[in-house]
């Protein structure tokens, strides 16, 4: 039969070290989507000047103002072509990045279960062989002379 030699100090150890790496991913993570963003910002749009969306687009009563609740169709802020393809490009990949975070927390929490089921079974076996001894002794002592019968 094969033995299984499972330290769960050890298994501490690189469990320390994944959850490490998994912190410095979501960072890693974070900057890029805080990255994409800041360069979606500073790309700029295909609209030239004030024509970006800043003055109200649609009907307006006559003497209406914007300010006065009056309801227009609401001026839409122009992205231009590479803002939308980074948001194109982010809402693609959202599964991964979310597939990875559950991955690695998948893989630690099954780490941590196997374990200590590992060390339940040890606990099982020890206390097994301890009661296979104990019944062993108490019928050595019977047979002995002088033993209790």
């Amino acid at each position: 039969m094969t033995s299984w030699d499972i330290k769960p100090q050890g298994v501490q150890g690189q469990l320390k070290t994944v959850g490490t790496n998994a912190g410095e991913l979501e960072k890693a993570l974070n900057s890029l989507l805080t990255a994409m963003s800041e360069a979606a910002a500073a790309a700029g749009t295909a609209v030239p000047g004030s024509a970006s969306g800043m003055t109200p687009q649609g009907p307006l009563a006559p003497g209406a103002s914007p300010n006065r609740g009056v309801p227009y169709l609401a001026p839409q802020k122009a992205m231009g072509p590479v803002a939308a393809a980074l948001g194109e490009y982010l809402t693609a990949r959202k599964p991964e990045f979310k597939s990875m975070a559950e991955r690695i927390e998948a893989c630690i929490l099954g780490a941590v279960k196997a374990t200590n089921e590992y060390l339940e079974g040890d606990l099982d076996q020890a206390k097994a062989a301890q009661d296979a001894a104990r019944s062993v002794n108490l019928e050595v002592l019977r047979e002995k002379p002088g033993g209790k019968k």
